[in-house]
């Protein structure tokens, strides 16, 4: 049934029928460049300088390197979605089995919730730098609900919000640049030597974290291209993709790196009302704060379709409609609630470590769907045929479930974090190159265990065949 006159959205993790695919590929630029403009990215650029002991210099270099990397997998996994018409998650079938896909989806919402939390904390804390009499409590629960408003509108408010937001965004960036840049200016400082000095360690400390922040968003990119026509090419989606994510990205943590040089490494983003005139400082805040809530949306969107693939695995001739995705994200928006509420005085560190373990869960599962996609099947997938078990992609796949678990073993020694160093990181200074590694590695496992296996090309049902059947 039509959803054209209703912003309400009524599909969930059905494919998008033709007569719903509307929309321009241009969107996604404005789509992905907006959501990068958050507190939580602006934090993350702060990385370099505070914990990785580089200097804004050589921060912005790894942010320019990690960015333009990583988001080459996460705008791969956007062209699939008009190619398809499916979220991300159901496409997984294709490549895990049936059920081999649940245990994936389980840890992909796991790594949504842990994102959410973040980016909540981070929203209250923007709104309680305006709102000072803001209860933190109160902060997040507010934040949580504004987030869960959107979601249960669903993607014809999330992209309309995007439109809007893409230039808020970038003006609030450009001005918390500006007076960042003339506050270290009057002290002195050179704002690409302040913080520390260049290190390979911190280099590539910082680099892999944010490719990690882009291919973060692999397991859902495509839920966003999903309702554009068909005959998109690959190459606008990705191209379009590509530039929005990696500017947005390389624009918020630069701000962040820069405001070590303008506020300090002990800085936060309330001390920017130090710096610039008071109103100014309320627009910015309103800003990032509408950032980190659009950011919270695609990510509890994102994780309700998720949970709704794992319960229909299990109920095949179900098909989930809006009051499903309405009653899976409140039940996150609870679960959020309740955890930002424990989040501890040390963000900065264990935040770090959550996004470093987000490369050792996430490359192989997205090297395996990217081979998978464009090598071995070369997108020739039935959409249809990815909630029947028997229609050929099958029940469990297990070349992909046991590339999958390698792909994760092979990253172990490389590992570098507060919590575990691996033996080849430790001979390397701290470095940490799991993610690197564990791509090539992946890859290469994924395609040799097919040729051993000697698995059969999954039959794609046409219509053809369906009719003679």
């Amino acid at each position: 049934m039509s959803n054209e006159n209703t912003l309400v959205e009524g599909l969930t993790i059905q494919p998008v029928p033709e007569d719903q695919r509307t929309g321009k590929v241009q969107h996604l630029f404005s789509f992905w460049f907006t959501v990068q403009i958050i507190p939580l990215a602006v934090v993350t650029g702060f990385l370099g300088p505070t914990v990785f002991g580089l200097d804004v210099g050589s921060t912005i270099l790894a942010i320019v390197c990690g960015s333009v990397v990583g988001a080459v997998f996460m705008a791969l996994h956007s062209a699939q979605g008009s190619q398809l018409g499916v979220p991300q998650m159901i496409q997984a079938r294709a490549q895990f089995g049936m059920f081999g896909s649940v245990p994936l989806t389980v840890i992909v919402v796991l790594i949504y919730v842990g994102w959410i939390v973040s980016l909540m904390v981070l929203a209250q804390q923007t709104l309680g730098a305006v709102l000072t009499g803001l209860g933190h409590t109160t902060g997040l629960l507010l934040s949580t609900a504004v987030t869960l408003f959107a979601v249960v509108v669903g993607y014809q408010l999330i992209l309309r919000f995007n439109r809007i937001m893409v230039w808020l965004s970038g003006l609030a960036l450009l001005l918390t640049l500006v007076y960042t840049g003339m506050k270290a200016a009057d002290g002195g400082v050179s704002l690409a030597s302040a913080g520390g000095a260049f290190n390979w360690a911190g280099f590539l400390g910082m680099a892999s974290v944010v490719g990690v922040w882009q291919l973060s968003y692999a397991p859902y990119v495509s839920d966003y291209s999903r309702y554009l026509p068909s005959n998109t090419t690959t190459r606008s989606a990705f191209w379009y993709t590509y530039a929005g994510t990696v500017l947005g990205v390389i624009g918020s943590m630069t701000v962040g790196a820069f405001l070590v040089a303008g506020l300090g490494a002990n800085g936060v983003l309330a001390d920017l009302d130090n710096i610039m005139p008071h109103p100014v400082f309320v627009f910015v805040m309103l800003a990032f704060f509408l950032g980190a809530i659009d950011a919270g949306v695609i990510n509890m969107y994102g994780s309700s379709l998720c949970v709704l693939t794992c319960l229909q695995t299990f109920r095949l001739n179900w098909a989930p409609r809006s009051s499903a995705r309405h009653l899976v994200a409140v039940t996150l928006a609870i679960a959020v609630f309740v955890a930002s509420t424990t989040v501890t005085d040390n963000f900065m560190a264990e935040y770090t470590n959550f996004i470093l373990v987000l490369a050792y869960l996430l490359v192989p599962w997205s090297i395996i769907n990217l081979v998978d996609y464009y090598l071995v099947h070369k997108g020739d997938y039935d959409p249809n045929s990815f909630s029947d078990p028997n229609s050929g992609y099958g029940a469990v796949n297990g070349p992909a479930l046991l590339s999958y678990v390698l792909g994760c073993i092979v990253q172990i020694p490389f590992m570098s974090t507060t919590l575990y160093v691996g033996a080849i990181a430790k001979d390397t200074g701290g470095v940490d190159t799991s993610w690197i590694v564990g791509s090539i590695a992946t890859g290469f496992i994924y395609l040799g265990l097919l040729r051993l296996w000697r698995r059969p090309a999954a039959h794609v049902l046409t219509p053809e065949t369906e009719i003679s059947a």
